[in-house]
């Protein structure tokens, strides 16, 4: 996993999916420790996730000896010091857990969000400090919706003499066509050795309603790109299936097997009207919970009431 010389495994458990009203706490941890059994070791989560339902079931399926198979990462959205340490402190107690092995900023969406993240005020001095305590070992952070955000991200977390461990994006084979952090932000990952976390692949499903592409063909094309990790949602032992499957099938696609995929698929990719999660705020938890974010640094507020 980029420079930290963790192995984690091809494949992880996106956490969403487990707090879905139709997956019921026994699935779930069902599924969790399947995939532990089968040798998935990397399990992702957030605090915002159902409520606090996704955290809280994986934290159930992690007793009994799971806890120490697995690379447990979680994600906060608090944008101020005093919310992201609140946040990681419900997300520990939650997980039941001591320490998180990686943790990382959420939903970095908007160019004010490296800002206010690295303020003096802002969540990663929350997270340099739950680190120091050894409550978190690496820090990261995701986001979905442009590029030149995450460009941006790293640009600041740069100006600020830090540097991340993982970052977590989009990586789908129609990303390719549409604003695309694979040929925007992967180059620059894999140059400064950073963890790279692809996540939807197949985007929640929607991909695969353009009858372009197959779920393995889509899980093999994230596969071959440099990550270290494709967190893919799962919220059946089927679908767990599937992620096996895909593994144990996968080969790195040659030259000429992508170039079909991205000739297939770039009609339906040409406006990103699959990749919802780029066009709409309908994959925005913190557009429609602005308060998960804190509140905006007081000197700067007492600037703006002058």
């Amino acid at each position: 996993m980029g420079s930290t010389k963790e192995k984690v495994s091809a494949i992880g458990v996106g956490g969403w999916h487990l707090g879905l009203p139709r997956v019921s706490e026994k699935d779930s941890i069902r599924i969790v420790r399947s995939a532990i059994d089968r040798g998935i070791n990397f399990m992702d989560n957030c605090w915002d996730y159902g409520e606090g339902i996704s955290e809280t079931r994986m934290g159930q399926a992690l007793k009994d000896g799971y806890r120490g198979k697995v690379f447990l990462m979680t994600k906060i959205d608090g944008r101020s010091k005093k919310e992201a340490a609140r946040q990681l402190d419900e997300s520990l107690k939650r997980l039941q857990v001591e320490m998180i092995d990686l943790v990382q900023h959420h939903e970095v969406l908007r160019f004010e969000d490296p800002h206010r993240i690295f303020d003096e005020e802002g969540a990663n001095q929350a997270l340099l400090e739950a680190r120091a305590a050894g409550k978190i070992r690496y820090i990261g952070f995701t986001g979905h919706k442009d590029p030149q955000i995450h460009l941006h991200m790293l640009k600041v977390a740069a100006q600020h003499d830090f540097r991340f461990d993982t970052v977590q994006m989009p990586l789908n084979v129609m990303d390719a066509h549409f604003r695309s952090f694979e040929n925007l932000v992967l180059p620059e990952l894999v140059r400064e050795k950073i963890g790279v976390l692809g996540m939807k692949s197949m985007a929640n499903g929607i991909l695969l309603k353009s009858g372009t592409v197959t779920a393995i063909e889509c899980l093999h094309y994230a596969l071959t790109l440099p990550t270290s990790v494709v967190i893919t949602g799962i919220d059946s032992m089927e679908v767990l299936d599937q992620a096996t499957q895909a593994v144990e099938s996968f080969r790195p696609l040659t030259g000429a097997e992508v170039g079909e995929l991205l000739a297939r698929t770039a009609e339906a990719a040409m406006t990103g009207y699959y990749e919802p999660f780029k066009t709409t705020s309908l994959f925005d938890g913190t557009a429609s919970n602005p308060q998960w974010l804190g509140e905006e640094p007081k000197r700067l507020q007492d600037l703006f009431s002058r």
